[in-house]
């Protein structure tokens, strides 16, 4: 056999080792299916490959450094999986290689200089990691015409042919970006100057001829009424808007909170957005106003991807509102309590939407220049995509924190009921404990498939010890087979009742929280349908003072399974 695609299909379960066996291998397609488990190693067996398929699946573990081995390896795609550990430095052997592709894989460490060794390499895509550490100069590499380095933690400058040679958002996302920027920016400012001095001249007359002619921008102001859309073609104007809800219409309303009311519209270049229209007693207060443009300015900011992208905002005398990213299977909240959706939403897509909410709430209150709490975290706010992926929605609810004041207070309750912390009844702190709490409410209802507080209230009694695990589970759904997906299942339970602890002091942080998600996973202590509540409870304790994440949370013991 020289070629096996198997790809676009719904196969499970890990990719066989005897693949291995395949010696006349040339071409192998398994992409987007639903493989788990980790990458076999017998693939390095295979000497005759060159493509090698394997991206958009749900495969874990390590890239074993054995395709390495594969000399003849000149397509290597492996992004949008569960994969953790480092970029293999025998990957550098690979000098056939053209294509390499490992975005979107929760890979951490530096990126391998032996990287500058693929002399062939066209295509190189590592964005969405956790990568570390500088970024090669890949002097070596002069056939390479597409670069992406974005939203990784890489610090240090951007080597000068890099900046040269790729746009800034092949960079953007890391601390190495920022960097590099004001000294980009810093080394361009003589010469735009010189260039601006000679075009006055001549600008002047020639905005003096058009000046009587009206033009519409992105960007408008008048009157003091302000605004602004991104990343969209042609001329949007506040009357598009309008038009485009018929004056905010009751029929273009998709929800409504204690901010305000969120409305679908369809833009005159033909793109959908959520309008995010804010209650008249904000848009009216003035002091509101320049708040709203300062937290606006450092939202625009924030860039990750599971919250939802901020595209604009709009201040008016007749409204305020917010431009976002529009979600087509709406809420968390209304999938849960829909018995013919919620079916769409199985253990395994659940489990992905509580680990990629952790990683948002993580990302903002210890990745942003200036921390974030969201202070309304709740399975409202959480919205899904086509694809049932989870999005969380930031604006108009969070507040910038500062972490070096004593003044991050609010005479605002703010918050859903039923997800608030329960400190907030006699201290009105804003701080990133509160979302950890919420956190933990929004985890357990995505696995019990309704709201847990019955559940957290009868833990706190002595009939909690009872609980068992899987009878609080969505009977919706069948009973968890795979052992990957029960392991997941364990480990939210577990980090939910520590999100939930009464004291904040001993809930753990959002970062810790979303370092369990890519931690090694090892097998259960005990079979899955004797885990009680309490078992995992108790487990915490342990964690939370340092121990490992998966023996607090009760996914192994010393005999394993």
């Amino acid at each position: 056999m020289q070629d096996l695609d198997l790809s676009r299909n719904n196969f499970t379960g890990p990719i066989p080792s005897a693949i291995g066996k395949l010696m006349g291998l040339t071409y192998l397609y398994l992409q987007e299916n639903k493989f788990d488990g980790s990458i076999p190693p017998e693939i390095g067996n295979l000497m005759g490959l060159t493509n090698l398929l394997l991206q958009q699946n749900k495969l874990n573990g390590s890239i074993p450094s054995k395709i390495g081995n594969v000399k003849s390896l000149s397509m290597l795609n492996l992004r949008e999986n569960r994969l953790d550990g480092v970029i293999p430095s025998k990957i550098g052997d690979l000098r056939n290689l053209g294509l390499l592709d490992l975005s979107s894989s929760n890979l951490i460490g530096k990126i391998p200089v032996e990287l500058e060794n693929l002399t062939s390499l066209i295509y190189l895509d590592l964005h969405n990691n956790s990568l570390s550490g500088s970024i090669p100069t890949f002097k070596n590499n002069s056939h390479l015409v597409r670069l992406d380095l974005s939203y990784n933690h890489l610090k240090g400058p951007i080597p000068d042919n890099l900046r040269a040679a790729f746009p800034y958002t092949s960079f953007m996302g890391n601390e190495a970006h920022r960097r590099s920027s004001v000294i980009h920016y810093t080394r361009m400012f003589v010469l735009l100057a010189t260039i601006l001095i000679s075009c006055v001249v001549l600008g002047s007359c020639f905005l003096f001829r058009h000046a009587t002619k009206s033009v519409q921008s992105e960007t408008t102001e008048k009157n003091g009424n302000f605004l602004s859309i991104w990343n969209y073609d042609g001329r949007i104007t506040y009357e598009d808007i309008i038009n485009a809800t018929e004056d905010f219409d009751i029929k273009y309303c998709i929800g409504t909170g204690g901010y305000g009311s969120v409305y679908r519209a369809q833009l005159p270049n033909g793109k959908v957005v959520a309008l995010k229209k804010l209650h008249h007693f904000e848009a009216e207060d003035p002091s509101f106003n320049k708040s709203f443009r300062n937290e606006v300015k450092h939202l625009t900011e924030v860039r990750h991807r599971s919250i939802i992208k901020l595209h604009g905002f709009c201040l008016h005398r007749r409204c305020m509102f917010l431009i976002y990213e529009y979600m087509e299977r709406g809420s968390l909240f209304h999938a849960l309590r829909d018995d013919v959706t919620v079916v769409e939403l199985d253990w395994s897509k659940r489990v992905d939407l509580v680990r990629d909410t952790a990683h948002a709430l993580s990302y903002m209150h210890h990745d942003c220049a200036q921390p974030i709490v969201h202070r309304d975290i709740s399975s409202n706010i959480i919205l899904l995509n086509s694809k049932m992926q989870a999005f969380v929605s930031i604006f108009g609810t969070a507040r910038l924190l500062d972490l070096d004041s004593s003044s991050n207070l609010t005479a605002n309750m703010a918050g859903t009921y039923g997800y608030i912390a329960p400190e907030l009844a006699y201290a009105m702190v804003v701080n990133e404990k509160r979302d950890v709490y919420s956190f933990g409410v929004v985890a357990m209802e995505t696995m019990m498939g309704e709201h847990p507080a019955d559940v957290v209230s009868v833990l706190l009694t002595p009939f909690g010890e009872n609980i068992m695990l899987h009878k609080i589970l969505d009977p919706r759904l069948p009973y968890p087979r795979e052992n990957s997906v029960a392991r997941s299942i364990v480990l939210i339970i577990s980090l939910a009742l520590a999100c939930l602890s009464a004291n904040p002091k001993s809930r753990p942080t959002m970062k810790r929280v979303s370092e369990a998600f890519v931690a090694p996973k090892l097998p259960l202590a005990k079979p899955f349908h004797e885990i009680s509540l309490a078992q995992l409870r108790d487990y915490n304790r342990s964690w939370l003072e340092g121990g490992s994440t998966e023996a607090s949370s009760g996914l192994s013991d010393e005999e394993g399974s």
